[in-house]
């Protein structure tokens, strides 16, 4: 396996012995490094933080779910993470998103499309090099703290309001994003999705879902604002 300073190095998780070596010859043509790991334990093996840049993992795991191997990364870093999913598995993928992944690929995939989504997401995370959780950062808006270290937004006694992972995200997103308008699309590429028929949807549900943990008044918000046909302008 090369060291990170070479090329990014991903983790393989899958039980499939020849779907694994197909993404290995695949992700290795693409200039990347692989490792394989049959299941969670495995890939647990490689250390703690994993010398590796992003780990792709497949949600039907020979006794187990890649959504709990996702949950134990995300616990412990911010290490991008790509879900391969079956067919049909649309609850799964938004489950898998609100657990932990950065995005998703359906099975079987398009090899071109796979490869430009590792990318898109290295490209997010800085190609890939691993951000502890312990960055030791905040951002504060109003009465709140959004507590970059821990992935927390704390209230103004200091306890913790708890969000989603993809409320945090997007929290974080516009928190790193004050005073400019994001658009409904830019949003939906940093949550790492390419579900057209859920954007509105999504976007709206998680919108709702910040404004009531971090607005007095959810119908008037101060800091999570809508610019009609535009998209939404957070105010610190």
């Amino acid at each position: 396996m090369s060291s990170m300073q070479d090329v990014p190095v991903i983790a393989i998780v899958d039980d499939d012995h020849e779907m694994s070596e197909t993404l290995s010859v695949l992700l290795g043509e693409a200039g990347y490094s692989t490792v394989v790991c049959a299941g969670s334990a495995d890939f647990v093996a490689l250390g703690d933080p994993p010398p590796i840049n992003l780990a792709l993992i497949d949600l039907r795991l020979k006794g187990e779910s890649g959504l709990d191997l996702a949950i134990h990364i995300r616990e412990r870093s911010q290490l991008p993470i790509v879900m391969l999913t079956g067919v049909g598995d649309e609850i799964d993928k938004i489950i898998g998103l609100e657990t932990g992944a950065d995005d998703y690929v359906t099975k079987p995939f398009n090899p071109r499309e796979l490869i430009a989504r590792i990318r898109a997401v290295l490209r997010r995370f800085g190609n890939g090099q691993t951000r502890l959780v312990s960055s030791g950062l905040s951002i504060n808006f109003g009465d709140k703290c959004l507590d970059l270290k821990q992935r927390q937004l704390l209230d103004n006694q200091g306890d913790e309001i708890p969000l989603t992972n993809g409320e945090y995200r997007l929290l974080e997103y516009f928190a790193r994003n004050p005073e400019r308008i994001i658009t409904r699309p830019e949003l939906l590429e940093e949550l790492g999705t390419n579900m057209e028929r859920y954007v509105d949807r999504t976007i709206d549900v998680l919108i709702l879902r910040l404004r009531r943990k971090i607005e007095e008044v959810p119908s008037k918000p101060i800091h999570l604002l809508t610019r009609r046909s535009q998209g939404y302008v957070f105010q610190l």
